[in-house]
């Protein structure tokens, strides 16, 4: 995006841009996601369009950035402490409403899953996802002192999205192997961290 617009004439187009991106994504594969269909579907001239947004890979970027902050939103709503739980059960918590949250969300699953290409998730959005998920650990059971827990938990973050993108594109959906294999991977990254002495 070419920078935050200062009229909220302008703000609206945008949104008008995106949900006409996201309704596209609802039915289509991210190569549909042109500025002319875009714009056509906004009902915008493609040249309004290109005020705001260069190339179509600008127009997934704001798309993943709203796909990230609704996962968020997801993870803050249904993440419930749970002090008997461990450091297994927690990241299980959090991939199970990850993975609903994509399943609910298609869109969301063939831009930032089922992408091959570009663009990637930003790391600076990941860290609204893994802070979520470290203040759930650390909610339910506490960590011990640990160098740098922000980075640790967007390596987490990193792995939980890395392994459900290889979950989705083997199988085309998303399934109990991906939630076990991210559960497991991200359970050992932890445990690693905290065995290793500041």
């Amino acid at each position: 995006m070419l920078g935050k617009p200062k009229q909220q004439r302008s703000q609206d187009r945008i949104n008008k841009i995106l949900q006409a991106a996201e309704s596209i994504l609802e039915h289509e594969s991210t190569d549909a996601l042109t500025i002319a269909k875009i714009s056509e579907m906004a009902g915008l001239k493609r040249t309004s369009t290109y005020k705001f947004f260069e190339t179509p890979d600008d127009i997934k970027l704001g798309l993943i950035q709203i796909y990230i902050k609704k996962c968020n939103q997801a993870l803050i709503a249904n993440l419930q402490i749970n002090s008997n739980a461990d450091y297994a059960a927690c990241l299980k918590d959090s991939v199970d409403i990850i993975i609903e949250f994509f399943k609910a969300n298609p869109g969301a699953q063939k831009l930032i899953l089922e992408n091959n290409v570009t663009p990637p998730v930003l790391s600076s959005e990941l860290h609204k996802i893994a802070d979520s998920i470290l203040k759930h650990v650390e909610g339910s059971i506490g960590l011990p002192n640990m160098f740098n827990k922000p980075g640790v938990f967007l390596v987490i973050t990193q792995i939980i999205f890395s392994i459900l993108s290889l979950n989705t594109k083997e199988n085309a959906e998303l399934t109990d192997v991906g939630l076990n294999e991210a559960v497991r991977a991200t359970n050992a990254y932890l445990l690693s961290c905290i065995a290793t002495p500041a």
